[in-house]
């Protein structure tokens, strides 16, 4: 990734940190999805410079891409632009060539919880919901403390946590992006 811009959430009184997360990362999901290159596959990369900080997610966002022109085709001004009172966006920079570090953004899909799959295994085997719900009376739910996301699913009509996982590696690797802009192994610079 050799280019860059940045996404900095300006919350205020009324508008909170994490509901501008939402709405912005909705923004820039919509986005990837309308300048996919393929099934799911974006060219263009995210990555959280404060991840980790008091709000888990920090208030900036970055783009990265391989060229400006993916970036600029992104036009990411033009779908934040409900949002101008709470975001400011940065010019395309160049990444810093003394970067040495990287990181891996990824989506971390935890189980779901018990009721969910007590109604699959009704429409799948049958039978009522407390007859699902007693056969997986043992069931341990995992709950996660990753940060996440509230997104909506347009495809689906439905609202899920987005969480998102920072796995530090000793060097770059190449891969694809989804159209959240994470990788199950591709890398970003951090800096």
């Amino acid at each position: 990734m050799k280019y860059y811009l940045d996404i900095t959430l300006l919350p205020d009184a009324e508008t909170s940190l994490g509901f501008l997360w939402h709405k912005v990362y909705q923004q820039v999901h919509i986005a990837l999805v309308e300048n996919k290159v393929a099934k799911n596959q974006s060219e263009v990369a995210v990555s959280f410079p404060e991840y980790g900080s008091k709000f888990p997610l920090g208030a900036k966002l970055r783009l990265l891409a391989n060229t400006k022109e993916k970036l600029e085709l992104l036009n990411v001004g033009k779908w934040l632009k409900r949002l101008t009172d709470y975001v400011h966006c940065t010019s395309i920079k160049d990444v810093p060539d003394t970067v040495s570090s990287f990181t891996c953004f990824n989506r971390f899909q935890v189980a779901p919880n018990k009721e969910r799959i007590a109604r699959r295994r009704v429409k799948r085997h049958g039978g009522t919901l407390d007859e699902a719900l007693a056969y997986f009376e043992n069931y341990e739910e995992h709950l996660s403390k990753l940060p996440f996301i509230n997104m909506n699913s347009l495809s689906e009509s439905k609202k899920f946590k987005l969480f998102v996982n920072k796995i530090d590696v000793s060097g770059q690797c190449n891969g694809d992006f989804d159209c959240y802009g994470l990788s199950k192994v591709a890398t970003v610079p951090l800096f």
